[in-house]
């Protein structure tokens, strides 16, 4: 993905994750005790404005190009096991562990202190763009903080 690509695609994209964070947090469930202490450890100010659903596979999205992209920058695709968009986490059913969990609630951290959807996504974006999904800055921030029990 070219930086072209991105600022055309960023508009289907942050209009994608809203609308999906929005159906988590309509559908999914709220942390448990032991689960909010995890998210608080990782620095999530709010930790009870979290929700998780759990699904089959993480949803795709509909718009074939931003769905296409995002499998080749690596965000999106059938090993994608977790995805946090604002307060909204979609984690695969039987991959709930605190490591992954962990991680995702790192990217909640880093939703609240960009502001929203609409400020962490070009931000991210544009880290995949730079360095790649793995070596992106917020990716490896979320890795440093992953935890292996509660």
């Amino acid at each position: 993905m070219d930086l072209t690509t991105l600022l055309q695609l960023l508009p289907n994209a942050i209009a994608w994750a809203q609308f999906q964070a929005d159906h988590i947090a309509a559908l999914g469930v709220p942390l448990p005790e032991n689960l909010l202490a995890v998210a608080q450890r990782v620095g999530v100010r709010k930790p009870e404005l979290i929700r998780v659903k759990r699904v089959d596979h993480i949803p795709l999205p509909g718009d074939t190009l931003l769905r296409r992209a995002a499998h080749r920058a690596g965000l999106l695709g059938p090993e994608t096991l977790g995805l946090t968009l604002g307060y909204g986490i979609f984690i695969v059913s039987g991959h709930d562990t605190v490591r992954l969990l962990s991680h995702e609630f790192r990217h909640v951290y880093q939703y609240e202190t960009l502001g929203s959807i609409e400020k962490f996504l070009p931000v991210y974006l544009q880290q995949i763009v730079d360095f790649g999904y793995a070596d992106a800055p917020l990716e490896v921030d979320a890795r440093e903080y992953e935890m292996h029990s509660a």
